[in-house]
């Protein structure tokens, strides 16, 4: 479990209203501000950030992107300002990532990927493995970061061809969860996790090459979650191209506030027995190019949840955290819920 103290923990920090500072818009960055207000509320993302502990493991060439982020984080926890600028941040990553700087209305779930890699990549620690595999010396990268801690899982996808019946398997790791919609009027993320790992067959130009028959063959694959993150992060899918453009689902999706089980779809040698509750939820109103953003996040301290509509703050009760307007959910496992 990963744990980090800062000098003030949250909940000692004397002042007002910690963690609930707004983020002011630049011109069409509510995604943007609903994705900070989402990572703001992960408790030890924040106190990693808060600690400092930050700055010793920065990399020259991707340190400002996450020198800012700090600085950002460490403003929207000082509890000083009803709103804050992010103007420094937005700057600072559209040196990398153009496209989010050209003040468009983009997608939230592209901008968290980039977000989250920039900060991976700017303090991951590299530690070169040596290992023996039949008779061969080989040799294995292992990066991890406060972020690879936090937010990577992995998949496992068995394959099996149906022709002689050999099975491979083929890990991948992830930090968000992209979900299809099963159903266009409502269903719930049960629904939408026994979708995605449902067993699906591969034919026709989905064919594997299969090495024991060495043609291309059909197969059938099934994916499982073999590591569980500590934040898990789901995508549900909105957004589909089809010939005539861009059509965006308003399924109404039920998905639990606590409690959430991911057994069913993990390997029993694997995992933890954890359950998850929601933490935080970026939702989308409107099209893809002339919608908008905003974030419902659960105060680390007092355990209550807001609205984070950019500059804007508004208490929710827990029976407004449901909506058919969810685009992204964030859950934390319950054993790092409980260790800070």
């Amino acid at each position: 479990i990963v744990k980090y103290f800062c000098e003030e923990p949250m909940e000692e920090m004397n002042i007002q209203h910690p963690g609930l500072t707004g983020l002011r818009n630049l011109g069409n960055t509510c995604y943007m501000n609903a994705i900070l207000q989402c990572l703001c509320s992960v408790p030890p993302l924040v106190e990693y950030f808060l600690s400092g502990n930050y700055q010793a493991a920065l990399h020259n060439e991707n340190s400002e992107s996450a020198a800012a982020f700090g600085s950002l984080i460490s403003d929207m926890w000082r509890g000083e300002f009803d709103s804050v600028s992010p103007e420094v941040f937005y700057s600072v990553l559209g040196k990398q990532y153009p496209t989010f700087s050209k003040r468009t209305q983009e997608d939230a779930q592209e901008f968290l990927i980039c977000v989250l890699d920039e900060l991976h990549q700017a303090l991951k620690k590299v530690r070169a493995q040596l290992w023996s595999y039949s008779a061969r010396m080989k040799h294995q990268i292992n990066e991890t970061s406060i972020i690879t801690q936090l937010f990577e899982g992995q998949l496992s996808y068995e394959i099996t061809c149906l022709k002689c019946k050999s099975t491979t398997n083929r890990p991948e790791s992830f930090t968000v969860l992209s979900l299809p919609i099963p159903s266009k009027s409502a269903c719930s993320l049960q629904d939408c996790l026994e979708c995605f790992f449902q067993q699906d067959t591969l034919t026709w130009n989905n064919q594997i090459y299969c090495s024991w028959c060495g043609t291309k063959q059909d197969a059938v694959v099934k994916a499982t979650i073999t590591k569980a993150p500590q934040i898990i992060i789901f995508h549900l899918k909105r957004f589909e191209w089809q010939d005539w453009g861009e059509r965006k689902l308003s399924t109404d999706i039920c998905y639990p506030l606590s409690n959430l089980d991911l057994s069913p779809y993990s390997s029993p040698l694997f995992y933890k027995n954890e359950e998850y509750s929601l933490c935080a939820v970026v939702n989308h109103s409107g099209f893809l190019n002339n919608g908008h953003y905003t974030a419902f996040c659960k105060h680390p301290v007092t355990k209550n949840w807001y609205s984070f509509d950019d500059a804007r703050i508004t208490e929710i009760p827990d029976s407004s955290v449901q909506t058919d307007t969810a685009y992204l959910l964030f859950y934390t496992s319950h054993g790092l819920l409980y260790t800070h």
